[in-house]
C-alpha cells in the first residue's frame, strides 16, 4: 500500500507577514507543522505499523525551508519526501494548490493508494485544499475521518465525526481522506530516525517538472482575490468581579435581567 500524505507548513500567527497581493508571505517566516496534518500523519503510520508493507511519502507545497519539515517526517517513519518548490507557485489560494499538488501527485506518485490530509489548515481553516486534490484526480474522498480502522481487499474501512454522531464508511481505493484531530499519542522521533531523516533525498519539482501551465498555478492561476488583509484591533474591555451571589443579583437587575 502506497500512502501520499500532504502536509503544509503555516505560519507563526504572532509574526504574520503580507504581500503586496495580499497573500501570506512564507519566505523567511518562522512556521510550524499545520497540526492537524500531525493528526493525518499519525493515521497514515498507524496503518504503516499494523500492516507492515505500507510505504508513506510526505509531500508539501512550499518554500526551501519546508524542506526540513519533510525532513522531521522522515525520522517519524515516514519512507519519503517530495518538496513542491517553485516562485510560480507563489500566492496560490486552495484552487490552485490542489491542481498543482493533484498535477504533481499524477505525474510523479502516480500509483498510490490513498491521499491523507489534515481536515484544516490552521492558517487558512476552510477545509477545501484535500477536497480540490480529489476532485482534480478524479477519485472518492471522505472528510471528517477520526479513525482507520483496517484496510483490506483495495479499500479502508474509516470512522468519521458527523454532527449528530459518527459514521462508519468503508472506501474503494485510490481515495483520498481528510482527517480530524484523534487522541493518538504523538510519536517521537528515535537517534537512528533522525539520522534517517538527515540523509533522505528530498525529492523536488517546479512547474515544468508536473506538467502544468504557468497559468494555472501560483497567483495567476488563483480565481479568488484578496481584496483586503488586516489584523483585528485589540480592543480592552473592562471587567468587574463579583464575588458573592447578592452582587450577582444586584447586576442582574441592573442590566435588566430576572432574578427570583
Amino acid at each position: 500500500m502506497k500512502i501520499v500524505l500532504c502536509v503544509k507548513q503555516v505560519p507563526d500567527t504572532s509574526d504574520i507577514k503580507w504581500t503586496e497581493n495580499n497573500t501570506i508571505q512564507r519566505e523567511g517566516l518562522e512556521s510550524i507543522t499545520n497540526p492537524y496534518d500531525v493528526y493525518a500523519f499519525e493515521s497514515a503510520l498507524r496503518l504503516k505499523n499494523k500492516y507492515g508493507n505500507v510505504s508513506i511519502t510526505a509531500l508539501t507545497m512550499g518554500p526551501g525551508q519546508a524542506e526540513e519539515m519533510l525532513r522531521k517526517f522522515i525520522a517519524l517513519g515516514a519512507d519519503n519526501g517530495v518538496l513542491l518548490c517553485d516562485k510560480k507557485f507563489a500566492g496560490a489560494d486552495t484552487y490552485a494548490t490542489g491542481k498543482t499538488i493533484a498535477s504533481a501527485i499524477e505525474s510523479k506518485i502516480s500509483d498510490y493508494d490513498l491521499i491523507v490530509c489534515g481536515q484544516f489548515a490552521v492558517d487558512g481553516d476552510t477545509a477545501q485544499t484535500g477536497p480540490s486534490i480529489a476532485n482534480f484526480l478524479g477519485i472518492p474522498q471522505v472528510t471528517y475521518v477520526k479513525e482507520i480502522l483496517e484496510y483490506s481487499e483495495g479499500s479502508v474501512l474509516l470512522v468519521r465525526e458527523l454532527d449528530c454522531g459518527v459514521e462508519t464508511v468503508r472506501v474503494k481505493l485510490p481515495a483520498l481522506i481528510c482527517v480530524l484531530d484523534n487522541d493518538f499519542e504523538p510519536t517521537r522521533a528515535t537517534i537512528n530516525g533522525i539520522a534517517r531523516g538527515q540523509a533522505a533525498k528530498i525529492e523536488r519539482y517546479g512547474i515544468d517538472d508536473i506538467d502544468l501551465g504557468v497559468e494555472q498555478a501560483g497567483l495567476k492561476g488563483s480565481p479568488t482575490y484578496v481584496s483586503k488583509a488586516f489584523r483585528a484591533p485589540q480592543k480592552q474591555v473592562e471587567c468587574e468581579f463579583l464575588t458573592s451571589c447578592d452582587d450577582l443579583a444586584h447586576q442582574i437587575k441592573v442590566c435588566g435581567g430576572l432574578c427570583e
